[in-house]
């Protein structure tokens, strides 16, 4: 089933009232973009001014050097310095250097050519009635021999002007200087036809921005799954709450199958170390945990059981989503190890609770008919009884060739064992090579071990037994046999029936997480909670440098499969006993 995803904002308290985060970053964001769009326009137009300005105030320069170099021009002001007299309006009205000057404006299209003698005064300007005056700008940089570029405002407006000296025919001395001014309207019009591509550069910079932010915005709002910035705090509070304050195992895996999130928890249960960005099939995971996210969407199987470093494992996987989103999966891993050595000795303690049961029920038997002897006087006779009783001793499991095992824990565990078998028609016995020095000092490996070699032996036994009798025919007796040897602390378990063997299979694959011969299913076919004693056992073996291997396959209608099991370390050879 589907795990949706909870608004935060629905179980808390309200979060606060005005624009939605991803409404407010976008104004932000716009407004950033506009105004970092109105500076860069701004400085590139004032850029623009300055340059023209700079281009004009070159031109006039040009304009000044031209005229300043004219022969009449030079020869008239040297001769007006030598004479130490300005000319009247009138004569400067029609003198040569006005002329000049009035004719070079009127080609250059500036806003006014003015030349001025040694004393500052005007001998040509636009306005004639102006001629014979002093110049309303100081002409002390040019007549110091000095060229020079300004923006100044004069009689005709403001205006980029430049000033150049007059120097005589022999180069020695200033007589005076020329001043060409263009009028800043001439450098408004050549702004104005730059300007129109800064504005349209700026307009578009503007949509652009515009458009990038509310995509920005929209997929703000979509990886954030429309959750406002608090809520998303609360969702990663409530995420390390529930990732490490659980006990199971949890594993977040995204719609492209990698793993987003990890706890401590399934890291070890799992033997995982940098499982994140990497997908559960490159994180060597069992295939049965990668077919719950492929089966119909998780939902065909509730969980898995799987066998990952000697510990039995339920992996459940839940997709998750949010409206019509599906946002991945939760993986979650359980660890079954110890319910599953719980429920064996549980096994056995529930066996052998029968077993006293029958134990009670018998010298209950025996009492009452000792009781009985003593009622009717034959006090001879219950004492032969008793004596009988006595000799015979208490109720016997159904362990042929019990006396083989002087080990008190093996003997009670093979007896829970025989009882059970004997009820399905299987009797189990020891083999005549057992023979073990010690006792066992490691009861829940040794239990895990040998129960599931037993359990599987008797229930290939009774699957025998049925195949034989099928056709109506008595079928051969089935059995069930254990051998125990021991080589120092070293245990070896041989367990052998009389079923039909493996058949065909692999000798490896049967020990392969799933493999099952049970009732409910062929051999290989993996069915839910079956075909993991063998791997169990065998991964058990192996933590302690042991080892469950197939001594033989057997044969179809019997001998069966023989299994072997090495288990070092488990036994005590100090003498004392080891109770489970």
């Amino acid at each position: 089933m589907d795990t949706v995803v909870p608004v935060p904002g629905d179980r808390r308290a309200p979060t606060r009232r005005g624009l939605p985060f991803s409404t407010r970053m976008m104004a932000l964001q716009l407004g950033v973009v506009v105004i970092v769009v109105v500076l860069t326009a701004g400085i590139y137009g004032w850029l623009s001014y300055q340059r023209l300005v700079a281009e004009i105030g070159s031109k006039a320069l040009a304009v000044a050097q031209s005229v300043a170099v004219e022969e009449t021009v030079q020869k008239t002001l040297t001769d007006a310095a030598d004479g130490g007299s300005t000319p009247s309006n009138a004569a400067l009205r029609d003198g040569a250097v006005q002329r000049i000057a009035e004719a070079l404006r009127d080609r250059t299209d500036s806003l006014f050519v003015v030349i001025t003698d040694q004393r500052g005064k005007r001998w040509s300007h636009p306005d004639p009635a102006r001629l014979g005056e002093t110049v309303s700008t100081s002409p002390e940089e040019a007549l110091a021999g000095r060229e020079s570029t300004s923006l100044a405002t004069g009689t005709l407006g403001p205006s980029v002007r430049a000033k150049v000296p007059v120097w005589s025919p022999d180069g020695r001395t200033v007589v005076g200087e020329v001043s060409v001014g263009f009028s800043t309207d001439d450098v408004a019009q050549a702004l104005n036809g730059a300007i129109a591509p800064i504005l349209a550069v700026a307009a578009l910079a503007v949509v652009i921005g515009a458009t990038g932010t509310a995509l920005l915005s929209r997929r703000l709002r979509a990886d954030t799954l429309g959750l406002e910035p608090a809520e998303v705090g609360e969702l990663v509070q409530d995420q390390a709450v529930v990732l490490y304050g659980v006990s199971e195992g949890v594993i977040g895996v995204d719609e492209d199958g990698r793993v987003t999130l990890c706890n401590d928890r399934a890291r070890r249960l799992l033997g995982l170390s940098d499982p994140a960005g990497r997908t559960l099939a490159e994180l060597g995971l069992p295939p049965r945990v990668l077919a719950l996210l492929e089966a119909h969407d998780g939902d065909a199987l509730p969980g898995v059981q799987v066998v990952v470093g000697g510990s039995v494992l339920i992996v459940t996987a839940k997709r998750v989503t949010r409206g019509q989103r599906k946002l991945g999966w939760v993986v979650v891993v359980r660890d079954r190890t110890d319910v599953e050595a719980l429920s064996r000795q549980l096994d056995a303690v529930g066996a052998l609770s029968t077993a006293l049961r029958a134990q009670r029920h018998e010298f209950a038997n025996r009492l009452h008919a000792i009781s009985g002897y003593l009622r009717i006087g034959q006090h001879d006779e219950a004492t032969r009884y008793l004596e009988e009783a006595l000799g015979s001793g208490p109720l016997k499991y159904p362990v042929d060739f019990a006396g083989r095992l002087d080990d008190p824990f093996l003997q009670a565990f093979l007896g829970a064992k025989a009882m059970r078998s004997a009820e399905m028609g299987v009797p189990l016995r020891l083999g005549a090579a057992t023979l073990l020095e010690g006792r066992v000092s490691d009861p829940q490996n040794v239990t895990t071990v040998l129960g599931n070699l037993v359990d599987n032996a008797v229930a290939a036994a009774v699957r025998g037994a049925r195949a034989d009798g099928a056709d109506g025919a008595a079928g051969a007796a089935a059995w069930a046999e254990v051998e125990v040897l021991s080589d120092g602390p070293t245990l070896y378990v041989t367990v052998s029936d009389s079923g039909d063997g493996l058949g065909d299979a692999d000798q490896e694959e049967v020990f392969a997480e799933g493999y099952s011969t049970g009732p409910t299913g062929r051999a290989g076919r993996i069915g839910q909670g079956e075909g993991f004693g063998l791997a169990l056992s065998r991964q058990i073996a192996r933590s302690l440098d042991g080892d469950v291997w197939v001594l033989s396959p057997g044969t179809a209608g019997g001998p069966g499969a023989v299994f072997c099991a090495r288990l070092p370390g488990v036994l005590d050879l100090s003498g004392e006993e080891v109770m489970a």
